[in-house]
């Protein structure tokens, strides 16, 4: 913090400087003399021009428009569409009810009327259907609705005929059905009535008034044609005849006949003064009259009423026809209005747009000047910064006055934010330096504290070897082979922290080195090195400069496999060469990982970033970061995949030049054991643990030249079986028990020396299992000569601990 404070005033101060020597204050906004516009009046001004509100305005109201003028076209379509075939299915069932009813009236009646009226319905519904699926998302207000009611009513027509034609059906069942149908039709023309224009609003009200009343005299008509086929009228339909006489004529006085035109006036005189109008009056008040009880019904009055009837609908129907084309002319002719409304609107509010536009360009081009500086430091500064972190992370020296010069700008508005740009560049790049200083300096203080560590470890690896040689006793080597197995992986662990903060291992090796000794001393570094099972095809040998790195990266790799898999689930080694190299696959049988997890460790072994150990120190993948890094230092292809077994299968390639030829000073027999040491043993081929390094971190010859043995091998020697004098097995008893070990076997007559009776190696029984340190140590030394010929590892073991989740890995 005190740094950041001292940087800060001295950033202050320097613009106090600058100010003085151009002779500018704080309170001061220009100098003298000079007329620029500032920053602060430009938005001043642009603010005055009110050119985002009106286009916002101009938009709005040209879309407002715009949507009204689709609506009413829409409706107007609409309406012409569906008013005439709506019109058609409504006479159409108005005249089927009064025939049905005289039908049912009266069954001596010729049905051939019926019939006829029936086949002109059918036409009607047939065009009015396709009007269900129409678009109507524009349309009138439950104008769907209507269409589908009526369509739905419609449907139950031919079972309503059926029922009539069967006799199943009464006069009041086909009444009430076929009223019912006829009034989901009014619906249809309420609902186009109503639109988005009062005016046109207005004269569809009328429209529908008059369909209601037509409505009416067809619902008396039906009605009373049961009546005059009877010759009496009941009180239930004199009450309905009366109901329906009251509501047309309140239709037509007070609804209809004040709001028509002069010459819908004229119709309608012309219809009330004729005669079959007055005659329908006369015969309504004629009922009126009569009463509720059981009316008498002439048949003269019945064809009176007949022609009376059907002519004053004729008339209604005329002045409906000229309403509607009143009606549709006047929504035409709104529509056309809007049109033009919106379009006059629309250009000139293009006008007034362009018009502030061409304002805001010419303000616009008077800050063009001053932004083109300020820009061009601010390029400046998105080009530099990464410059200089990159030379920083090379570890060059970066002078924070030679990269970000102090600049002497205005002292307007612009003048104040290249100031603060340019002081906010020179505390950018010097926090960045600070930072790189104080990041490479952490990570010396790292190396420096692993190398020494890695010094001690080293000490104490050469003192475990000692001690190894030194004691015989199997508890105390059983305890040896477990610290030098522990430190050999804290040795591991500390050449993390060096790969980590930028070092490299110094393991090195002077001399080519067989791969399998190359995976067995990876394995000595792994925790549970029993259940790793090594299989190598052909003799392969890896370059010098790749031994140290190619274990650490396969030991890594391992105990991954290890520790991600339950035991006592075995993790497979094998390798082999390919054409451009060898090829490592190691595969375990745990949890896996996702396909987005495999995309990301397969990235990061691609191109590993540069990585700071403070902000990774949470993170659980520090092993595959290790891998990555090495891998890149070395030019290895590290895949991982998914496994068959479930678990995760990583391929590690080594190319061509990191394999090296077999040197001609190495014996076969380092290749394979002796045919007589496998023989005298009766033991598979086992081989070293691991190559010796150069730098003295770990000896790895004995005194006897031979490799010394990690703890995996240390411990399968300890605890190997003793081999048995060979012999063939007794058929009798089963399968071939193990090979057991006969001691000084492999010694020529000469060297051989007779035990004595009273040592407790002769008194111990056949098989006993206690054995003498002498006896350990004699089984050690064979080992070590056979593991010198090359011999495979042991069987795995089991540890029965639990692996780490699948989030963990890494």
């Amino acid at each position: 913090m005190s740094g950041t404070n001292r940087d800060g005033r001295r950033g202050t101060d320097s613009v106090r400087a600058v100010r003085r020597r151009r002779g500018t204050t704080d309170e001061q906004p220009w100098a003298a003399g000079e007329r620029r516009l500032p920053l602060r009046t430009v938005l001043l001004v642009l603010l005055l021009v009110p050119s985002a509100a009106l286009v916002s305005l101009w938009g709005l109201a040209t879309y407002e428009l715009g949507n009204e003028y689709r609506v009413q076209a829409a409706q107007l379509d609409l309406k012409t569409t569906v008013g005439p075939r709506n019109a058609a299915l409504f006479n159409a069932l108005q005249r089927e009810r009064r025939l049905t009813q005289e039908a049912l009236a009266s069954p001596r009646a010729s049905r051939a009327d019926l019939t006829r009226q029936r086949t002109v319905t059918d036409r009607a519904l047939a065009g009015f259907r396709p009007l269900a699926s129409a678009d109507t998302s524009d349309g009138q207000q439950g104008l769907a609705a209507a269409l589908s009611r009526t369509v739905r009513v419609a449907d139950r027509l031919a079972q309503e005929r059926r029922a009539v034609d069967t006799g199943t059906a009464d006069e009041d069942r086909a009444f009430t059905y076929y009223t019912e149908a006829v009034g989901a039709s009014t619906e249809v023309f309420a609902a186009i009535s109503r639109g988005a224009n009062g005016e046109v609003t207005g004269l569809s009200q009328v429209l529908f008034d008059l369909n209601g009343a037509v409505d009416m005299i067809g619902r008396e008509d039906a009605v009373l044609a049961r009546g005059w086929a009877s010759g009496r009228l009941s009180a239930e339909d004199y009450d309905l005849v009366t109901d329906a006489v009251g509501t047309h004529e309140y239709l037509l006085k007070s609804r209809v006949a004040p709001n028509l035109n002069a010459e819908e006036s004229r119709l309608y005189t012309a219809m009330t003064r004729s005669r079959e109008w007055q005659t329908r009056v006369e015969l309504e008040e004629w009922l009126q009259a009569a009463g509720g009880e059981g009316v008498a019904l002439s048949p003269t009055r019945a064809e009176q009423w007949r022609t009376a009837a059907d002519t004053s609908v004729a008339r209604l129907e005329e002045l409906i026809g000229a309403h509607s084309r009143i009606s549709n002319a006047a929504g035409a002719d709104a529509v056309r209005k809007l049109e033009l409304y919106l379009y006059s609107v629309a250009a000139l509010g293009l006008l007034a747009v362009l018009l502030v536009v061409l304002m805001t360009w010419r303000l616009t081009a008077v800050l063009r000047r001053r932004v083109l500086a300020v820009h061009g430091q601010a390029q400046d500064l998105e080009q530099r910064l990464p410059q200089v972190v990159t030379r920083l992370e090379q570890g060059e020296d970066v002078d924070v006055d030679a990269e970000v010069p102090e600049l002497s700008p205005a002292s307007d508005e612009f003048g104040e934010l290249s100031r603060a740009l340019n002081l906010a560049s020179r505390t950018a790049v010097h926090t960045a330096v600070r930072q790189a200083e104080q990041h490479r300096g952490f990570e010396r203080l790292l190396q420096r504290i692993a190398r020494r560590t890695q010094l001690l470890i080293g000490l104490q690896l050469k003192k475990l070897d000692e001690l190894e040689r030194r004691h015989e006793d199997p508890q105390v080597l059983e305890g040896l082979f477990d610290l030098d197995h522990l430190t050999a992986r804290l040795r591991r662990y500390e050449e993390n922290l060096v790969i980590l903060a930028g070092g490299q291992p110094r393991r090195r090796w002077r001399k080519p080195v067989p791969l399998l000794d190359v995976l067995r001393a990876a394995q000595g570094e792994v925790q549970d090195y029993r259940r790793i099972e090594i299989d190598v095809e052909g003799r392969p040998w890896i370059s010098e400069r790749a031994v140290g790195p190619l274990i650490h990266i396969l030991a890594e790799l391992m105990e991954n496999a290890t520790a991600f898999s339950k035991p006592p689930a075995p993790v497979e080694i094998k390798a082999a060469p390919v054409s451009r190299g060898v090829a490592v696959e190691i595969e375990d049988r745990g949890l896996g990982m996702e396909a987005e997890q495999y995309e990301a460790v397969n990235a990061l072994m691609q191109a590993p970033p540069q990585m700071d150990v403070v902000t990774r120190a949470d993170d659980v993948r520090l092993g595959l970061y290790v891998v990555a890094r090495l891998s890149a230092g070395l030019g290895l292809q590290v895949e991982l995949r998914p496994s068959a077994f479930g678990g995760t299968r990583v391929i590690v390639l080594v190319p061509q030049d990191l394999v090296a030829e077999r040197p001609r000073s190495v014996p076969d027999a380092a290749d394979g054991p002796s045919p007589d040491d496998a023989g005298a043993l009766h033991l598979p081929p086992r081989r070293h643990t691991g190559p010796r390094p150069v730098d003295g971190s770990r000896r790895a010859d004995g005194p006897d030249g031979l490799p010394v043995r990690s703890r995996g091998q240390a411990m399968a020697d300890v605890t190997a079986p003793v081999p048995a004098p060979a012999g063939p097995p007794d058929p009798q008893d089963g399968p071939a028990p193990l090979p057991r070990r006969t001691r000084q076997a492999s010694l020529v007559a000469e060297l051989r020396a007779p035990a004595p009776q009273d040592s407790p190696a002769a008194q111990a029984p056949p098989g006993a299992p206690a054995r003498s340190g002498a006896t350990i140590g004699a089984f050690q030394r064979q080992s070590r000569k056979n593991r010198a010929a090359g011999a495979r590892p042991s069987a795995p073991g089991t540890d029965q601990t639990e692996p780490p989740t699948r989030e963990d890995r890494g």
